[in-house]
This record gives C-alpha cells, sequence and structure tokens, in this order.
C-alpha cells in the first residue's frame, strides 16, 4: 500500500500527508562561530533541514571557569524561551542513538514544543542551566569542541528529519 504525499522535504522525498509541518529547532550557543572547517560543517547539515534552525550566539565569558558558566548560564537561560523544550548537550546527559533522538523531537512537536538546544562554551554549562532543561544528551561519551557540537548536532536534526520522513539517508538496517 503507498502512501499520499504531498509536497517535498528538505531531503528530497515527498513529505507524508497529515505530518505536522516541522517547527523549526533553536539553538542557543556560547560563542561566535568564525568562518573555518566547523562552520562549513555546520552550514552543510544546516541548509538541508526545512525549516532551517535558528541560532542564538550567547557571548563567551571571562573570569575564573566557575564565574564563566555563571555568567554563559544566565545568558543562555535568558535567551530561553519560557515554553521550549529545553534540551542541553552535556557529556553527562544521556546517549540516544538516531531513532530516540528523532522519536524526542516528533514527541515536542506533537506537544506543541519549540526545541530549544542548548550548547556550553569551552568551561561547560552551569547547573542551573541543566537543571532547567527536560532533556540532557550527549553526543557520545567523549568530550566535543564546543563549535563542532553545532555541525554535529545540525547532522543528527538532519537525520532525524530523514527518519521521520523514511528517507533512505539513515541506514536503520545498519549495526
Amino acid at each position: 500500500m503507498r502512501a499520499n504525499f504531498t509536497g517535498s522535504s528538505a531531503c528530497g522525498a515527498p513529505r507524508a500527508r497529515g505530518l505536522p509541518t516541522p517547527r523549526p529547532v533553536r539553538i542557543l550557543a556560547v560563542g561566535r562561530m568564525k568562518a573555518g572547517p566547523e562552520a562549513a560543517l555546520y552550514a552543510h547539515y544546516a541548509a538541508r533541514l526545512r525549516p532551517p534552525p535558528e541560532v542564538t550566539e550567547i557571548p563567551e565569558a571571562r573570569g575564573s571557569a566557575a564565574e564563566v558558566r555563571r555568567r554563559e548560564g544566565a545568558a543562555l537561560l535568558a535567551a530561553l524561551p519560557a515554553d521550549a523544550m529545553a534540551v542541553a548537550l552535556d557529556l553527562g546527559g544521556e546517549q540516544p542513538d538516531s531513532e530516540a533522538f528523532a522519536a524526542l523531537l516528533a514527541r515536542g512537536e506533537e506537544a506543541g514544543r519549540t526545541a530549544c538546544f542548548l550548547i556550553g562554551g569551552a568551561e561547560g554549562l552551569d547547573p542551573a542551566v541543566t537543571a532547567r532543561a527536560q532533556h540532557r544528551i550527549a553526543l557520545g561519551p567523549m568530550t566535543w569542541p564546543h563549535f563542532l557540537v553545532r555541525g554535529m548536532l545540525a547532522e543528527q536534526l538532519y537525520r532525524a528529519q530523514a527518519i521521520r520522513q523514511n528517507h533512505p539517508y539513515h541506514r536503520a538496517w545498519r549495526p
């Protein structure tokens, strides 16, 4: 049996009729991205997303590690919409597979909430930020540079979109 399709997705596949129009995700990130390979990686995947993510860059703070986390955390929380589904990218968070990540985004959309990803700076996230987040996820057990995390997140957002649209970009059969 064939599904009824209408329109097209960011990955070129038709979008199933009846699926809600995806909400743009928001990325709140510490630091200003400069031209370079990290920015190119992010741009490559962000350009494939429909709608593209909305990015808010938070200035990097100065001071002791604790003071930097506190200041950057306060700025992240100030930029976070009250009704957002806050997802902190945190080394101590859960490590969902791509299907579980796609399901998390789908649940947020079904609840009418915009997913808002919080990326800390070099000192990490303040405990106030992780306490506010409904979800804490890690992109694996290794520590990643905060600018590289944006590109990795954009790829996973694109992959989640492909999973939800049944596009072959994500090869679920692979181990």
